[in-house]
């Protein structure tokens, strides 16, 4: 995406205002124009990096990020899988799972603090590097399956209690 002709129009209507005012009100802007064209690229980036999240969270599991290369940005966008779940024994394929559902306009994102250990955090990033998603976006589409009953969740019987040493679950 380029950005110089939406620098090349806050420049012009900034001469046009000068204009107005004088010869003294023309050389300031023109002063002013070098420092204001750094500023309002970055301003850009910023609204264009604000886009970028908002719609990520509207397409969760699937992502936009916004990438910058030689001083231009640019759009990935990376659809949610379209996972498809079949049984070795069996040539027919069961449906693939439905989406997680995205907030409702009226709700608001929330943020929070993960502790995670650090072997995790990088098992985390891992799998998110190798699905090309932030660990952001990974991060919320596990807790959207785990949240939905998409896999199943592992019960662990509590040996203080006098559960023994005995765990269920499902392991991958």
């Amino acid at each position: 995406m380029e950005l110089r002709p939406y620098i090349d129009a806050v420049r012009h209507e900034l001469a046009l205002a000068a204009a107005t005012g004088g010869d003294d009100a023309r050389e300031l802007a023109e002063r002013l124009t070098a420092p204001l064209e750094s500023a309002v690229r970055l301003a850009l980036l910023d609204a264009l990096s604000e886009a970028a999240a908002e719609i990520t969270r509207d397409l969760a599991p699937g992502s936009v990020d916004l990438r910058l290369r030689q001083r231009e940005p640019s759009f990935v966008v990376t659809p949610a899988p379209a996972e498809t779940w079949a049984d070795p024994a069996s040539p027919a394929t069961a449906p693939a799972p439905a989406p997680a559902s995205s907030p409702a306009e009226d709700e608001a994102m929330v943020r929070i603090s993960l502790r995670l250990p650090e072997h995790l955090k990088g098992r985390v990033e891992q799998a998110a590097a190798r699905d090309g998603v932030s660990i952001n976006t990974w991060l919320i589409r596990a807790a959207s399956a785990a949240a939905d009953g998409d896999t199943p969740r592992p019960s662990f019987t509590n040996p203080a209690t006098g559960g023994g040493q005995r765990y269920s679950g499902w392991v991958r």
